[in-house]
């Protein structure tokens, strides 16, 4: 090779050197741009007798400068931080909502039992009965108010869902064919084709902000790009394509499948569904929506049964026994739409063990021959062969459903408590503020005997029998005898006395203390006109500060409607701030990893100039070599002429 030859492999290299930093000054603001370098070597040089002499220089490659394992890290990452951020967006929502001191349950609570306080004191009053079933009204609103923004949150996350599902299609369709042209590029010229793997990497970025994916580096170039645990998106030049559908046995519930051969849409475990905006929307759904507003409907029939099961133990203004108070809404059933059978259990919440009601829904399964009842807050698990049983509140009962195995329903006992709870009346008249019976001593009664005012016996009336007139007449000091004047019937002869005993009869409990003489007579009947009564209403107020929800089978009740919405609250707001410093955590991660990405593979303009006028040189030098080759050329053709 002449000097000619090697000047010029000098100026091309050189001009390489310039192109190669030209583009990546022009490109320093371009996102997901990775720099590049020219990669030289000397050309193989030619043996003499004084060895071996040099022959220029060659470009071999440009190289991007890229690590695969920082971009790893910034991946995972940022799939992190942005499932955070999505979490908190949604959550911060429910924390403003349920914290709010003027918006939230705890005033309208309050305000609703201060109009049972006053009752309580003037139970004769008509305005403070209307006071009362007012308060019952805007207590009412505020169950159904919070309820609705609940689901419209919850419908706006379904909304969300499906639009990051579609931004999630759109990425893999471009991944696909972005790799087709890597794949083309690197077998046209055997070259890295570095721009279209810094787009590449770009859009992996993107969607892994959507979603968290992993990667996997072909012979051929490309990438196939998987998420959960190994479902495909991307496989060389082939798109998958996720669809939004409604959850089987949850049709308002939207979740993810993904297509498969003929377009069959294959639901995917959202425990799968990790990292990204799109992880961050089912997680907070799961772990926070739904909890929330199970628990606010617990508070909304748990207080509904309570205040009518008492409401009904006494008696309004027009003499009639009390009835409900308030009416609630039954448990939502749904049946999975891939049952084979028909039909749907029937479930509804028992009176008597309410107090044990949960959070959470619930799957029953008709397994191997035996019904299988999955608790899914922690997936506790109860077989039972036969219905009906009791669970956590609940009476399931078979009624009209013939499964088949497998066939699946969900049961939410409380999703739609504080959404259908309504005041049953209007009429102020029928607040039952009295106790329905009463209780007196003969006036004859020689002894120092004195009977209690009695309480009526759960369960709740109608009990005819309340309508009756007892006498309890004392045939001696230690003896006597129960008779209903009302029926003509004897409920008892010789009952040995005791002092402050528990008297049983009819529906209502007295007790009598003292020393009764033979022949004193005591009487308990209707409390006709008892209208100045306040006994039963003073037992409804009493409702606000007593423990009625959060027990169980081994244990009594925990907490009262307030107490159960505060720990709503303080669930709510520690979750919030548990994401957020979760989230501010990885961002630090993310931006840590993102810098030592960047200090590695993003573009320096000092560095870049420097380059430049060291390429300038280069080029500079090159063209005198040639210059000087030029002019020996020309001097060895004049010593020829």
């Amino acid at each position: 090779m002449s000097i000619f030859s090697i000047g010029v492999s000098g100026l091309n290299a050189a001009q390489a050197g310039m192109l190669t930093t030209s583009h990546n000054i022009s490109n320093a603001s371009t996102a997901g741009y990775s720099r590049q370098q020219i990669v030289q070597a000397a050309n193989t040089p030619v043996f003499s007798g004084a060895g071996f002499l040099g022959q220029g220089t060659n470009v071999q490659t440009v190289k991007r400068i890229y690590d695969q394992f920082l971009g790893s890290q910034v991946l995972s990452a940022e799939a992190g931080a942005a499932e955070m951020d999505s979490y908190l967006a949604q959550i911060s929502q429910i924390d403003n909502l349920l914290a709010d001191p003027s918006a939230g349950l705890s005033p309208a609570l309050a305000n609703f039992f201060q109009g049972v306080q006053d009752v309580a004191a003037n139970p004769a009053s008509i305005p403070a009965r209307q006071s009362m079933l007012s308060g019952g009204q805007a207590l009412v609103a505020r169950f159904q108010a919070l309820d609705q923004r609940l689901a419209e949150i919850r419908d706006g996350t379904n909304q969300q869902i499906a639009g990051q599902i579609t931004q999630i299609n759109t990425y893999s369709s471009q991944l696909a064919d972005i790799n087709q042209r890597i794949v083309l590029a690197q077998a046209g010229g055997n070259q890295p084709p570095n721009d279209l793997l810094d787009q590449r990497d770009q859009m992996l970025k993107d969607l892994n902000k959507l979603v968290r994916v992993t990667t996997v580096a072909q012979s051929d170039g490309s990438f196939s790009v998987f998420i959960g645990s190994g479902q495909p998106l991307v496989v060389g030049s082939l798109a998958y394509q996720l669809k939004a559908v409604p959850v089987a046995d949850d049709p308002g519930r939207t979740t993810v499948a993904l297509l498969g051969v003929g377009g069959t849409p294959l639901t995917l475990p959202e425990s799968l569904i990790t990292g990204g905006s799109l992880g961050g929307l089912l997680n907070f759904r799961s772990q926070t929506l739904d909890g929330a507003q199970n628990a606010l409907g617990r508070i909304a029939l748990t207080l509904a049964q309570n205040f009518n099961d008492q409401h009904k133990l006494g008696q309004d203004l027009t003499g009639a026994l009390g009835q409900n108070f308030f009416t609630v809404g039954a448990p939502i059933v749904q049946p999975s739409s891939l049952n084979t059978g028909t039909g749907a259990p029937v479930v509804s919440i028992d009176g008597a063990s309410i107090a044990q009601l949960t959070a959470s829904d619930y799957r029953l399964r008709f397994v191997g021959g035996n019904y299988q009842l999955t608790r899914l807050a922690d997936n506790q698990v109860q077989t039972f062969a036969t219905l009906p049983q009791t669970v956590d509140g609940m009476t399931i009962n078979a009624g009209a459903w013939s499964p088949n195995a497998n066939d699946s329903i969900l049961i939410q006992p409380t999703r739609n408590g504080a959404s259908n709870i309504a005041v049953a009346f209007s009429d102020a008249r029928l607040v039952a503020a009295a106790a329905p019976i009463r209780s007196s001593s003969a006036l004859t009664n020689t002894g120092t005997g004195a009977i209690t005012a009695g309480t009526v016996d759960a369960p709740p009336p109608p009990n005819p029998n309340l309508q009756h007139q007892v006498t309890i007449t004392f045939t001696s000091p230690t003896t006597f005898d129960v008779f209903d004047v009302t029926s003509a019937a004897a409920l008892a002869t010789g009952v040995a006395y005791t002092a402050g005993a528990n008297l049983a009869y009819n529906g209502w409990t007295t007790q009598i203390n003292g020393s009764p003489a033979a022949g004193d007579k005591f009487t308990v009947e209707t409390n006709a006109n008892g209208v100045a009564d306040s006994r039963n209403a003073a037992l409804l107020g009493a409702l606000q500060t007593r423990n009625t929800l959060m027990g169980s089978a081994t244990s009594g009740p925990t907490a009262s409607y307030q107490s159960a919405y505060s720990q709503i609250v303080s669930a709510v707001g520690s979750k919030t701030n548990e994401v957020a410093a979760i989230g501010a955590a990885q961002q630090g991660l993310a931006d840590h990893a993102t810098q030592a990405l960047q200090s590695l593979s993003g573009v320096n303009l000092d560095e870049e100039a420097a380059n430049l006028m060291r390429y300038q040189q280069a080029y500079q030098a090159s063209a005198k070599v040639l210059q000087i080759a030029s002019k020996i050329f020309d001097e060895i053709l004049a010593l020829g002429r």
